[in-house]
Formats: C-alpha cells, sequence, structure tokens
C-alpha cells in the first residue's frame, strides 16, 4: 500500500482517467465506499441520524454521493452545505430528488439549521476540504468547522473524516485552527503522507483506506509504502516440517553491562520469541550469573571483563573465534559507554564490515559510539540495520532532533542512501528507509511504547529475522510491524499507561501467528 502526496494522488487520478476511469466514477467509488464504512459503524444504520456537511470541491461531492447510499440504505439524512455548489450538480440534484434535507449556510446565518441537525446526528460526515486544500479556512467554512468541534458530543456521536479532516495538510501534517478532530477518517484511494505526521496524525482518529477503483499499477513507481499486516504475513519467513535450530539461524547478541542486564535479556528473548533457531549472548562475565536464571533457553560466551560488569577492550580475542558459526550479529543493547567497551566496540564492527561477516544489527550505545566519528558510515563498509530513536539519529546525522522529527520520511531516505545502510527510524509511526530510497512506514503510534527496554525487543526481533534469511530492508521492516502489534495488543490489554517491555515478549509470537493465519 503506497504513501502519497497530494500531488502524487492528483497525477494518479489523472492517469485513472486515461485508462478508463473517470472522476466521475471514482467520485460515485467514493461515496458509495464511505457510505459502507459508515453503515459498518453500527450493526443497523436503519433510522440512524447522520450529518454530511458538504464543502464547494470534490471532497463536497464524495459527501453527497455518500449521503444518498446512506438514504437508500435507511438512515435519516440531513446534508448541509458550506458554500454554493458548482452548477449544474448531478449529485446535488440526486439528492434532492430524494427528499434528503438539504440546508445551505447561505440562508442560514445564524446556524440554526446546523445546530438542530447536529443536535439530531449519531454521525457527522466532514466532506468540507480534502487534499486540494491549500489555504487558511475563513469565513463560513471556518464558522460551520470550528461549530462541530464545539458542539460535538463524545460518547455519543462519531466524526467522520472524508479523505482528510478539513484543515490537515496532506502533505506536512500541519493543521488548521479551525480543523475538527475525527474518530474516523476514510482516506481515498491511497493514504497521504500527512496523515502519518505530526500534529495531522492527532487529528485523524482510526484511519481507514478505502478502495475507489483505482487500478494498482498507476502507483507502482511511488517509492513510499505503508506497511500492511497483508504484506508483513506475506515476507514472515518459511517454517519448513522437517526443520532443526539449524534451520531457522543462529544469532549473537553482544549486549549488557553491571548497570543494564535487562537490555540483554530483552534483545536475546526477543530474538528467540520471533523464531531464531539458536540465540547465544555475548556478555561480561560477572552479570552472567543473575541472567541465566532468566535466559534459560539462550547459550553463553562470557567475555573478559576490565572491570566487573565492563567488556575489556581485548575480548574481540575471545569472541572472534565464535562469529563464523553465526547467521546475525545484534550489538549494543546495554553495553554502556565504557571506555574499555567503546574500543572493545569498534574493534567488533571492524570485524564485522570483513566480507562473509554475519548479518549485523547495530543498537543502542553502539549507535552513540559510531556518532562520535567523523564520516562514521565508512567505518562499516557493507550494508547493516541501524535501529536509531529520533535522538540517536540527530546524532548520527548532525541534524537537530527538531530538524528530523520535521520530516521523519525524507530524514530516514536520504541518510540511507547516503550511509548506504538500513535505518529503522523510531518513534511514532516508525519509518524504514532502504540504500536504494525506499521507505516503509509503519501505521502504529502507541504512547506505551514510549518505554525503557522495547527497543531492545525491537532490536532482537529484527535480528531473529535476519537469522531466516530475510533481507535487511525485509527483516528491519516486517519486525517493526511485528513489534508494533504486539504493542497494540499489549496496549488492549492494559491501555498505553504501565506498559511494561516485559510484557511485549510472549506477543510476539501470538502476532506472528496471526499474520500467518491471515495469509493462508
Amino acid at each position: 500500500m503506497k504513501i502519497v502526496s497530494a500531488e502524487e494522488m492528483r497525477r494518479i487520478e489523472a492517469k485513472a482517467t486515461e485508462h478508463g476511469v473517470s472522476s466521475e466514477v471514482l467520485m460515485e467509488n467514493a461515496g458509495r465506499a464511505v457510505a459502507v464504512k459508515v453503515a459498518g459503524l453500527f450493526g443497523s444504520i436503519t433510522s440512524r441520524s447522520i450529518l454530511v456537511i458538504v464543502g464547494p470541491g470534490n471532497n463536497g461531492g464524495d459527501g453527497l454521493v455518500a449521503a444518498r447510499y446512506l438514504h437508500d440504505a435507511g438512515a435519516r439524512i440531513c446534508v448541509y452545505l458550506c458554500q454554493s455548489r458548482p452548477q449544474p450538480d448531478k449529485n446535488l440534484a440526486l439528492v434532492q430528488e430524494r427528499g434528503i434535507t438539504v440546508s445551505s449556510a447561505d440562508s442560514d446565518p445564524s446556524f440554526t439549521s446546523l445546530d438542530e441537525c447536529m443536535a439530531r446526528a449519531d454521525v457527522i460526515i466532514d466532506a468540507v476540504f480534502g487534499t486540494g486544500m491549500s489555504r487558511v479556512i475563513s469565513g463560513v467554512p471556518e464558522q460551520v468547522l470550528r461549530r462541530i468541534s464545539a458542539k460535538y458530543q463524545p460518547g455519543r456521536q462519531t466524526i467522520v473524516a472524508v479523505d482528510l479532516p478539513s484543515g490537515l495538510d496532506a502533505d506536512t501534517g500541519t493543521v488548521d485552527p479551525a480543523c475538527p478532530s475525527a474518530n474516523v477518517t476514510l482516506t481515498l484511494g491511497l493514504p497521504k503522507f500527512g496523515l502519518f505526521r505530526f500534529p495531522g496524525a492527532e487529528k485523524t482518529g482510526r484511519l481507514d483506506i478505502v478502495d475507489i477503483g483505482i487500478p494498482p499499477d498507476l502507483a507502482k513507481d511511488i517509492a513510499t509504502e505503508l506497511m500492511t499486516d497483508a504484506w508483513a504475513g506475506s515476507v514472515l519467513p518459511h517454517r519448513p516440517l522437517d526443520a532443526n535450530k539449524g534451520s531457522f539461524g543462529k544469532v549473537m547478541v553482544i549486549a549488557g553491562s553491571a548497570n543494564y542486564t535487562g537490555a540483554a535479556y530483552l534483545a536475546c528473548n526477543a530474538a528467540a520469541r520471533a523464531g531464531a533457531g539458536l540465540v547465544t549472548l555475548a556478555t561480561p562475565s560477572s552479570p552472567q550469573t543473575p541472567l541465566a536464571a532468566k535466559l534459560t533457553e539462550t547459550t553463553w560466551l562470557p567475555l573478559p571483563e576490565t572491570e566487573p560488569g565492563v567488556v575489556s577492550s581485548k575480548a574481540l580475542a575471545a569472541l572472534e573465534p565464535e562469529l563464523s558459526r553465526y547467521n546475525v550479529v545484534l550489538i549494543g543493547c546495554g553495553l554502556g559507554l565504557h571506555p574499555a567497551t567503546v574500543e572493545f566496540v569498534e574493534s567488533t564492527l571492524d570485524r564485522l564490515s570483513k566480507p562473509k561477516a554475519p548479518a549485523l544489527v547495530v543498537d543502542a550505545d553502539a549507535l552513540t559510539m559510531l556518532s562520535r566519528h567523523q564520516q562514521w558510515w565508512r567505518m562499516l563498509a557493507r550494508d547493516c540495520v541501524l535501529t536509531p530513536h529520533p535522538s540517536e539519529m540527530a546524532r548520527l546525522s548532525g541534524m537537530t532532533v527538531e530538524a528530523v522529527q520535521a520530516d521523519r520520511f525524507a530524514t530516514a531516505r536520504t541518510m540511507s542512501v547516503k550511509w548506504g545502510k538500513t535505518l529503522v527510524l523510531k518513534g511514532a509511526f516508525t519509518t524504514v528507509a532502504s540504500p536504494a530510497g525506499l521507505v516503509r512506514v509503519c501505521d502504529g503510534a502507541n504512547p506505551g511504547l514510549a518505554s525503557a527496554g522495547t527497543g531492545d525487543i525491537l532490536a532482537g526481533v529484527i535480528a531473529g529475522l535476519l537469522a531466516q534469511k530475510l533481507s535487511n530492508f525485509d527483516a528491519a521492516s516486517c519486525g517493526v510491524a511485528i513489534h508494533s502489534k504486539a504493542g497494540e495488543a499489549v496496549r488492549g490489554q492494559f491501555g498505553d499507561t504501565g506498559m511494561l517491555a516485559g510484557d511485549l515478549l510472549p506477543e510476539i509470537p501470538k502476532t506472528i501467528k496471526g499474520l500467518r493465519e491471515k495469509t493462508l
């Protein structure tokens, strides 16, 4: 599923017309699809009261078509025109032929009719402005939209936005002061960038993408796509019946220190839960005893120490003979930044840059160590997976956190291409970019995942998928999708306050199972 800008959407719709799918057909399809989705909000739509607020352009036309279909399905419809519609207007005429109540702001200076319709409505459909909106909202439309927000009754009413909440910029996610908050946004054809950027994402509510009949091939050249369940299920590694643990790969996790044993535990368990056949923890020898009581399925490579809980700068000598036995190395979780550890990590990364070295995931403290070097990416002579959060990304790129967050998609793509590395930019709507310039975006924004240790779990899941022979880009993307869905499962149980990273671990295999079943 591609994600598009407003201009890309216009070009795709123009191509659809060239392929025989006219704008009139697209509008009919869009309105019908909106009506079906709105009807699906209720067990029965018969006698439900629905207010459709209609703007002057194509978004308003979609709303008029939806009003007609909802009326024919038995709903009680009130259409409210914010501005006069261009004439002749076939869809308005069809609404009027059915005897649907149509009020206009032109003849309602005190908004009495609007207020009466709103008071009765179970659903308010915002079909005022769509992707074509590029100016500040003013005049009557501003007053109408502000009235929606002021008189909306939470719990009793549902606001449904057609394509975008009116006033949300389709590209940047900025919002006009009059933009109402939707409970559900039904975006048409393809999702738009602004729906995954703040503050617009806060106005979107639940996002649903509705098919309006655009041939999928028309978007094939778009380089940004949304991770869907269907996609994630399609790339999950095959699990043959005659497998042994070697069939699913071996992961070496280089992690942990005196102060951060939990990071090592979470990363190892996540790699195993994601399906790796064997996980080995290479960690300073002191934390091994307490960790061994929890990591019963993990094997061990104790590393020499400079002091208790701090890996020695010379530990590569103990590690190197073992590396050839592993398909993947994950390095960085909870290692700390002791000078001896820094020397060890840098020498290990140099070794892992050599040809035929295991696949590599670089996380947490190892990213911080890299960022201290000018042109650090030259220290890693091949593609690997980097998993920075915004602050780490700022250090790696030399940007500010604000600049990173201002355009996460472009930042991830630009830096991934420049560095030649697969990049996982964590946060709300985690973004994965490939050195080839492709970008995948996760649709999850879960504040419950903003807690210590969830990043270690994500790194472990990615490593576990890499061990099962997924490419860097697919393993990183699928790992993000699994991590997000597992987080949503936990949020469904506990809410988004007080979630612990460890709560995700038992949900990982359940999530994978669910994704597989959706592709059967």
